[in-house]
């Protein structure tokens, strides 16, 4: 009896051990847990947080570009943010300690998102209409570059400033003729709200004339420099769990639900598969895996942010993002 005690508390103090060795590492969503999320939770689920020594905690975000200055300040050491919206902060923050260290959706989710019915079909639609904009919003901020992309007369477009909770609904009530947002979160929500989806046009930036990329994993650079084996086991673990969901978008969604009871599994479902085959499996990550960025598309994309930001400072795209994090064992490629 006293050998099997031994032996039962043995085990129980090397797992308390394991558990007590592992890194707790708090990570800054950029948005409400929806079905882009799911692969962080499939990171946690699946355990590849845990074969890799991380205890990792998931925070809503309220828009893309607010996640930047939670790791700049050190509020948050990693996180889910806008690369554009990095450039602009960095330029206006030289030296703030934050980068981007993999890149998530490697065409960006950017849109303009109408309504056939109220005129909306394609850039030039847009002149003479009103479109709704939330101001922290990251798709509102690539506007400028998209508008002369598309050789658009801004003077000849009425800008409504909305919220995010009223975006959507404004559209779908006819208040304003489009919005801006991400083509996955405001296209499915304004199906829920009823609109039908052939009265439903999405204009992706990406398809018409921009080299930008979108969301991207972010550091504060000098936590990433005093544990780079916790970021690239982080990044590893993100990548696995993108995979999970890839696969099986039902289970990714499930765990988005088990997070937020108040959604439609069947929407967040929709909204992941939207997200993943639009945004992150690409002709480029399948053949480069997740993560990683083209140099000469990257230089493009900041040549193109010039329609949207006056600089103060040269770019430097090593100031943006690095690839020194990334695992080298191969879990990065999707086939």
């Amino acid at each position: 009896m006293f050998a099997r005690f031994t032996q039962a508390f043995a085990a129980a103090a090397l797992m308390a051990g394991a558990a007590s060795a592992q890194t707790s590492v708090p990570f800054a969503l950029d948005w409400k847990f929806e079905g882009p999320s799911a692969a962080y939770f499939a990171a946690i689920d699946n355990g590849h947080f845990a074969a890799e020594g991380l205890d990792v905690t998931i925070e809503a975000g309220s828009g893309s570009r607010e996640t930047i200055p939670k790791i700049a300040t050190g509020a948050f050491n990693i996180g889910f943010g806008d690369i554009n919206s990095l450039i602009t902060f960095l330029d206006a923050n030289p030296g703030a300690p934050v980068t981007a260290v993999m890149m998530i959706y490697d065409k960006p989710p950017f849109a303009i998102v109408g309504r056939h019915s109220q005129g909306v079909s394609e850039p030039k639609d847009l002149e003479g209409r009103i479109l709704g904009a939330p101001p922290p919003d990251g798709a509102w901020a690539q506007f400028p570059a998209f508008a002369a992309a598309n050789g658009l007369d801004v003077d000849a477009i009425t800008v409504e400033p909305v919220g995010f909770p009223t975006r959507e609904p404004m559209l779908a009530e006819g208040q304003v003729d489009a919005v801006t947002g991400f083509s996955f979160s405001s296209y499915l929500n304004l199906v829920r709200l009823g609109v039908p989806e052939d009265d439903i046009s999405t204009i992706l930036m990406a398809d018409y004339g921009l080299a930008l990329y979108g969301n991207a994993i972010l550091v504060n650079t000098e936590w990433a420099a005093e544990n780079a084996d916790t970021v690239t086991g982080f990044l590893r673990a993100v990548a696995n769990g993108w995979k999970d969901v890839i696969a099986d978008p039902a289970a990714g969604a499930a765990g988005v639900i088990e997070r937020n009871p108040a959604a439609d599994v069947a929407l967040e479902q929709r909204r992941l598969e939207l997200s993943i085959n639009a945004n992150v499996v690409t002709d480029y990550t399948m053949a480069n895996g997740l993560g990683t960025i083209d140099a000469d598309r990257f230089a493009t994309a900041i040549d193109q942010l010039t329609a949207n930001f006056e600089f103060q400072n040269d770019p430097t795209p090593d100031l943006y993002f690095t690839d020194a994090y990334l695992p080298t064992d191969g879990s990065l490629m999707l086939k």
